[in-house]
Formats: structure tokens, C-alpha cells, sequence
């Protein structure tokens, strides 16, 4: 088995990609190789025109939403993309565009934040991901 965490970011809400990216640059710093899998609305999040501008909160936290970012902001959290950026400067973390959703919306690896290199259907992903170790669905 490969020293690998695969993850499939399904949503685009704030809350969920500060936890994506810590999760990626901790499974770096202990030496694993990340791959993240953008689809649906984990993908629309890295939009060029939503990858700063997005406030979404999961619905089961809107409440939390403005306190939490108002906190953040106050403790100058950096933003979950750069801490992903940093995350690439640790160790392997790539980051693959669904094809499906992409092509369902009509969108190019030119629309995306340039962190997202690649274009990649789910088979590929999926024999990929059962060679590692960690899985994980967000």
C-alpha cells in the first residue's frame, strides 16, 4: 500500500475546505503523497471568481458562519488556499479537477484557481485512491 491520503471534496463551504487543507498538510508533514478530487461544489469553490470571495458555511453551521469568520479574521487565519499552497511546499499534494463536472458546466482548467493541474475522471481517481491508505469523503 502506498503511503497516500485521497480525498473527495464534494463541498464548497468554507468550514469544509479549512478542513480539507489542514488535513492535506498534515498527511504531508508525516509523509504521505495527497491527491484531492474536486467534483460538484468542492470543485466551484475553486472558481478563480470564488477561491477569496467564498463565505459559505454548512448549512448545520450558518449560525456560526460570521463569528467564525469575523474570529479568523481578527487572528489573521490564513486562507484554507494558502494554506494548500503551503501544503505542496511540504510534500506531494496534488489537485485534480472532476471531468465529469466540468464538462457539465462547461468549464476549462483556465476557469480554475491555477492549484487545480489536472482534469481527471472518477475511474482513474478510484484506482488511484485504492492503492493508499486513507480515503476520505467531505
Amino acid at each position: 500500500m502506498a503511503d497516500k491520503m485521497s480525498i473527495v471534496l464534494f463541498s464548497g463551504t468554507v468550514d469544509k475546505l479549512f478542513a480539507v487543507s489542514t488535513l492535506a498538510t498534515g498527511a504531508v508533514a508525516m509523509g504521505l503523497d495527497v491527491e484531492l478530487f474536486l467534483t460538484f461544489w468542492g470543485l466551484h469553490a475553486f472558481r478563480k471568481d470564488q477561491v477569496r470571495t467564498n463565505t459559505r458555511f454548512s448549512a448545520d453551521f450558518a449560525e456560526f458562519a460570521q463569528p467564525a469568520l469575523q474570529a479568523m479574521q481578527a487572528k489573521n487565519v490564513t486562507h484554507w488556499l494558502d494554506t494548500l499552497h503551503a501544503a505542496q511546499e511540504i510534500g506531494n499534494v496534488r489537485v485534480l479537477a472532476c471531468s465529469m463536472t466540468m464538462e457539465l458546466f462547461g468549464w476549462t482548467l483556465d476557469d480554475l484557481d491555477p492549484i487545480v493541474t489536472e482534469v481527471t475522471g472518477v475511474a482513474t481517481f478510484v484506482e488511484e485512491a485504492k492503492t493508499g491508505q486513507i480515503t476520505l469523503f467531505i
